[in-house]
């Protein structure tokens, strides 16, 4: 069966669900939910190697590669209560970023067109422009909002001489109009970059930035809940771009752009759940994460949480619509076993 890659690494699926081909789109006719590899760092402005991130998402697991991970916290299995399958790697070539952005474009808008939800794996974060505008192709553009979870903006212009890098892709969607400026809230931000000017042109498109001063005097969930507010007005579906240095380098070190002062990785996966149980979620990227710099696989394990708590955030939030229920989150473990 064709299959997208694999580009680097062994053709392995996340945790052992099954495999689809994009070129056949019988073979996630009935998916709820397809895995994209974007094994891509052409656009990386320190550290390369995020090519390597998503076989090293995939395979970050210390229990069996067999389709099944119950949730202790959600009370659910999302490998099993979704369908979920690994579509491979979209080949992507780091000497030819237009292209390679092109055809990540058209496998993520195939996913969202057959009423899948993309999860992909990065990658560096030049990937999210491809990802959130193929969602919005078949949405509709100015329809999906952004929640974007990072130490840095990524609203840069030109860098290096180039529109495309992982500093600019969300000055690059906002300008194309695939995501409001007004809709795109940003979680996490600290350090030294950007400059005045970049930080001027945000403010007039409206973006909402909480930069971790912010968060820590107001607290994540007081933010993460007005952010919640206004990713969900007058927009029909939610992307969530996860860039794993969000979390404190000590833990998260495997990331081409570390940045002291962050989230903890409890923290991150935490919001990451709130995101994907409480909001209309279309879309997921989780970027950055580079095992060339990675200390024992802590990265990718984190990586790797990070989709199995939006797939199970995905999962419960289906299942108490369907059931008429509402997930407690401070229900003991074993009541009613």
């Amino acid at each position: 069966m064709p299959r997208y890659g694999p580009m680097f690494g062994p053709d392995v699926t996340f945790l052992g669900v099954e495999r689809c081909a994009l070129g056949e789109p019988a073979t996630y006719a009935d998916a709820d939910v397809v895995i994209v590899g974007a094994p891509f760092d052409g656009g990386t402005s320190h550290r390369p190697g995020t090519r390597f991130g998503p076989s090293a998402i995939r395979q970050a697991c210390y229990l069996p590669h067999d389709g099944s991970r119950p949730s202790l916290a959600l009370r659910v299995d999302a490998l099993q209560d979704l369908t979920v399958y690994d579509a491979g790697d979209v080949e992507m070539f780091a000497g030819d970023i237009e292209g390679s952005l092109t055809a990540l474009e058209e496998a993520v808008h195939a996913v969202t067109a057959a009423g899948a939800i993309p999860i992909v794996l990065g990658g560096d974060h030049t990937i999210a422009l491809p990802d959130a505008t193929g969602a919005a192709r078949h949405l509709g553009f100015g329809r999906v909002s952004l929640v974007h979870f990072d130490a840095h903006a990524d609203t840069g212009d030109v860098e290096f001489g180039s529109l495309y890098g992982h500093g600019q892709p969300m000055r690059r969607l906002i300008e194309s109009g695939a995501v409001r400026g007004d809709r795109f809230l940003q979680i996490g931000l600290r350090g030294y970059w950007p400059g005045p000017e970049t930080l001027s042109w945000m403010a007039g498109q409206r973006m909402r930035s909480y930069e971790m001063t912010e968060i820590v005097a107001r607290g994540l969930d007081a933010c993460l809940t007005e952010a919640f507010d206004i990713a969900t007005d007058e927009c029909d579906g939610v992307f969530l771009s996860v860039d794993v240095d969000v979390v404190d380098p000590g833990m998260a070190p495997g990331t081409g752009t570390p940045e002291p002062g962050g989230l903890t990785a409890r923290q991150l996966l935490d919001a990451v759940r709130r995101c994907c149980y409480e909001l209309p979620v279309v879309g997921v990227d989780v970027v950055e994460v580079s095992p060339p710099y990675d200390h024992a696989e802590i990265t990718a394990y984190l990586g790797n949480r990070v989709v199995l708590e939006a797939l199970s955030g995905i999962a419960r939030r289906r299942r108490d619509a369907a059931e008429g229920t509402r997930w407690d989150p401070a229900q003991p473990l074993l009541d009613g076993r």
